[in-house]
């Protein structure tokens, strides 16, 4: 009985152990990709959409173009949180919805 109870906490402690590892796969690009797998913004790549009016179409392409995740229209007096995405286009406009400047976060 003793040797039963030895090998099944052997078996136990082995898995738990196995369970504990991480694995050593890296992203295939670390520079373009996040710990989370998603993709990292690209601002200089959506610059192109700076002097545009804001639509639909222009904050997609300039998604697109910068391998974001997200992408949002900031106006002068809209309110924005605090927290940092690498994965998210920021494309702010003027008061007549004219893109003046493009971030990420």
């Amino acid at each position: 009985m003793p040797w039963k109870l030895a090998s099944l906490g052997t078996v136990l402690a082995a898995a738990m152990l196995v369970g504990c590892s991480t694995g050593t796969t890296e992203p295939t690009d670390p520079a373009t990709t996040t710990e989370s797998g998603h993709s990292r913004c690209e601002a200089k790549a959506a610059e192109f959409a700076i002097g545009k009016q804001a639509s639909p179409q222009l904050l997609e392409q300039a998604r697109t173009r910068a391998g974001a995740q997200n992408a949002r229209f900031l106006q002068p007096n809209d309110m924005v949180t605090l927290e940092y995405r690498s994965d998210r286009l920021n494309l702010n406009t003027d008061a007549n919805r004219v893109v003046t400047r493009v971030n990420c976060g």
